[in-house]
């Protein structure tokens, strides 16, 4: 028995309300008066003894602050974030009566499970009935999820570099300025490694935080996959350019804590950097082992921190042959089933395991679901090993494998992308375009509906793809959001950043808003439409293809504000043209386009705008004339983008009190444009404390929806439903068909303090449309200062 696992006491995580964790605040006592609570209601098994429980902070206050502090930051690259409250989240450790070890069950009929100790997952599950308790589950270690290059004596051995189909085809990439991954920072985090192995120790990998624990040969053989260095020894690591660091799950204090190793690793890292998650869960529900990270909550707020900070995550999906999608937890949600509302969206890149023979075939122990993007090699994997933290330098194994040793195959390759992408445009992608260019056009499994696991990359087409194929053609794009790079649509659809709407023309546009203007990453440019005024709009254009483009056309139209602005509701308001936009990646603003008050909307407010460009050699897209194509059209056309963000910069005009008044905000809740469709909508709010919001609409759609709030009557007698939104965190206001052409006229009202105008930081709240568990639509308003020119 290692160390570590010596040291290894039953401990739980658990997050509390608000109103819950303010009473534990006050009183040190209260979480242990809740597991009394829990338990006096028909605990089957042994009661735990809540003389020595022991209750402190999942995440410190220290890195709460940090984190907190960075996630405006976050909030700007990622629209679609909300900041989880870390300071909620608490440590305790109990004393089971059964035992601290995991204990073996028969899972299926095929194969013996790791799982939690009985009476802790009872306490689990009774703890996460109470209604002080937003989230429960263990933290309990087990098992990770696994099992010139010509001198390298194993290179040979090395077939996952070898062109597709059999591999990812690493030795193409090479030959390309950062195609080794070089500039690219990776972080492994896992238990152990042997950091002086003999094809590593040159790599000068270093501990971030934690304790170098146990599993040594495992975490060694995921460095050498990925760092093995280019000499005479050995084999050769998939990106030995890149630098490399690690972080344990055994904190410096002996405690095991997957959450907090992420959160520190994150802060560590910068945008564009790549940790890998060399782990496997306890699943709350089952309390059985092999399940992906983000199966428990804290983690899951943990990983979605590190990609709204535009961290690339990669995955372990982990070794239990679980059928993912088939999944429910806690909370009665299938959360990794990409075809429902109940999905949620981590920004991690999932990973399976395949055979290594081709066909490849779904490797019998990997996990798979909807909720795989890519696989790679799970069997055969030539690698570096050990069996201890220092001894044993020169081991090496031609068996590693599981989804652990896919997992630093996709991380390779992300890293070669990464690499390529900052060394030809000085820029690197965010978690989502990494994940959406990985999982284009690569090689599927034997059969992608049995395995589903994902493709494996094919860098080769990649790289043609991304550097144009060597052809002289431009790649015009204008960005869904703060941080996107134009290579897929990814993060928030409708949140750009380079339609602005004036209501006066603007002397100097490129100076005032182009690269270099300091308004570069600004959201709160545009202003609002004023009936019976003339205004100018201006388009930012950026071009990361191989060529300048020549004349360039930009084509805008407005719409009422809706969560789902499809093509039956835009409006044209006119073209304007660019001579040319370099391909430089930087911002080229467009001459000002005359919006004349002649031809606005009736009213003054707050619209959506849409934007297409395109140039000869990068057309515009065609806009879709059936749904599916339009879903498709708004998630693969980087030359097509959306702002349908509203900012407020003040009360409401009937705020006479010191706390303001509510703002009527109306939005539309429109159906599919051509027929019947199932939609879910979803709202997420950052509201200050002290907040309301409240959603009016229309009898009909409450009940299509099954929405279940008050009856109230229109000013025109109409019959409505009002529906009280908790103004912080995700809510799912409802889910059903929708009739085709459907606009359902809506009003959100929603109250802020008044201090809420006067700071620096901008408060956020969305409504979202979601079909087949993607989002095709949000209107975003945001309560704020507004920042002029």
């Amino acid at each position: 028995m290692s160390h570590a696992q010596e040291q290894q006491q039953p401990r739980i995580a658990l997050k509390l309300n608000p109103a819950a964790h303010e009473k534990q605040q006050a009183d040190s006592s209260f979480i242990t008066t809740l597991i009394r609570r829990a338990q006096s209601q028909g605990f089957a098994s042994q009661p735990i003894s809540t003389t020595n429980i022991s209750i402190d902070p999942l995440i410190s206050p220290q890195t709460s602050a940090n984190l907190a502090a960075r996630s405006q930051v976050a909030k700007r690259q990622d629209p679609g974030f909300t900041a989880p409250d870390f300071s909620l989240w608490y440590q305790v450790q109990v004393v089971s009566a059964t035992g601290n070890q995991a204990r073996h069950v028969d899972a299926t009929a095929a194969e013996s499970k790791l799982a939690l100790p009985s009476d802790i997952l009872e306490l689990i599950h009774k703890l996460h009935e109470l209604p002080e308790v937003e989230s429960v589950h263990a933290l309990h270690s087990g098992p990770p999820p696994a099992i010139n290059p010509s001198d390298d004596p194993r290179s040979t051995n090395q077939g996952y570099l070898d062109p597709a189909p059999k591999g990812i085809d690493a030795r193409y990439a090479w030959g390309f300025p950062g195609g080794d991954g070089a500039g690219v920072t990776i972080v492994d985090m896992e238990q152990g490694w042997n950091l002086n192995h003999e094809d590593l120790a040159a790599a000068n990998i270093t501990l971030i935080s934690g304790r170098n624990a146990e599993w040594f040969g495992h975490g060694t053989s995921v460095l050498g996959e990925m760092f093995m260095v280019d000499n005479q020894l050995g084999g050769v690591g998939i990106v030995p350019g890149a630098k490399g660091r690690v972080v344990s799950q055994w904190r410096d204090d002996w405690s095991y804590n997957t959450p907090a190793a992420i959160l520190d690793a994150a802060a560590h890292m910068s945008f564009g950097d790549i940790l890998l998650l060399e782990a496997q869960e306890y699943d709350p529900v089952g309390g059985i082992y092999y399940w992906p990270m983000e199966v428990a909550d804290a983690n899951f707020e943990a990983i979605r921190y590190a990609t709204a900070l535009g961290i690339i995550v990669v995955e372990a999906g982990c070794n239990g042959a679980w059928d993912l999608d088939a999944y429910v937890n806690l909370a009665g949600k299938r959360i990794f089933d990409r075809s429902t509302a109940d999905y949620r969206e981590s920004g991690a890149i999932m990973v399976g395991g395949s055979l290594s023979t081709i066909p490849h075939y779904r490797w019998y122990s990997s996990n798979h679901g909807s909720r795989m993007d890519v696989y790679a090699w799970a069997e055969g994997v030539d690698t570096a090993d050990t069996d201890d933290a220092t001894a044993t330098e020169n081991w090496y194994t031609a068996w590693f494998g599981g989804t652990s040793g896919a997992s630093p195959m996709i991380v390779g390759a992300a890293a070669i992308v990464q690499g390529i992408s900052s060394a030809k445009f000085g820029k690197k992608m965010s978690p989502l375009e990494i994940r959406q260019v990985l999982t284009t056009g690569g090689t599927p499994s034997s059969d992608p509906a049995l395995d589903r696991i994902g493709v494996m990359p094919n860098l080769k087409a990649i790289i043609d793809n991304l550097l144009g194929s060597g052809g002289e053609t431009p790649d015009i794009y204008i960005r869904d959001h703060v941080g996107d790079l134009g290579n897929t649509t990814s993060g928030s659809i409708s949140a750009s950043p380079d339609i602005i709407v004036r209501q006066q023309p603007i002397p100097n546009p490129e100076a005032a808003l182009g690269t270099g203007s300091s308004t570069e990453d600004n959201v709160a440019l545009s202003e609002p439409v004023l009936a019976g005024h003339n205004h100018s709009i201006y388009i930012r254009l950026s071009n990361h293809g191989a060529a300048t483009s020549s004349a360039t056309n930009v084509t805008v139209y407005w719409s009422e504000p809706a969560t789902l602005v499809t093509p039956n509701m835009w409006h044209e308001i006119g073209s304007v043209s660019l001579a040319s936009v370099a391909n430089t990646n930087q911002l080229t603003v467009s001459p000002a386009l005359a919006w004349p008050a002649s031809s606005l909307p009736s009213t003054s407010g707050h619209y959506c705008f849409v934007a297409l460009a395109g140039t000869a050699n990068d057309p515009t897209p065609a806009i879709p004339t059936s749904f599916p194509d339009f879903a498709k059209f708004i998630r693969e056309n980087n030359n097509a983008a959306w702002r349908n963000f509203n900012l407020i910069t003040g009360p409401p005009g009937n705020a006479t009190d010191g706390a303001g008044r509510y703002h009527h905000l109306p939005v539309t809740i429109p159906g599919a444009f051509d027929a019947p469709r199932e939609f879910a909508l979803r709202a997420v709010g950052s509201l200050p404390q002290g907040s309301k919001v409240s959603l009016r609409m229309p009898q009909e759609l409450g009940q299509a929806l099954g929405v279940k709030g008050c009856a109230r009557k229109g000013d025109n007698g109409e019959d409505l439903v009002a529906l009280p939104i908790k103004p912080v965190g995700d809510v799912d206001i409802g889910r059903g068909v929708l009739p085709a052409g459907s606009m359902a006229a809506c009003e959100l009202r929603v109250k802020v303090p008044m201090e809420a105008y006067a700071g620096e930081r901008l408060y956020e709240f969305a409504l979202i449309q979601m079909w087949e568990g993607v989002e095709v639509g949000r209107v975003t308003w945001r309560f704020g200062r507004a920042v002029q020119l």
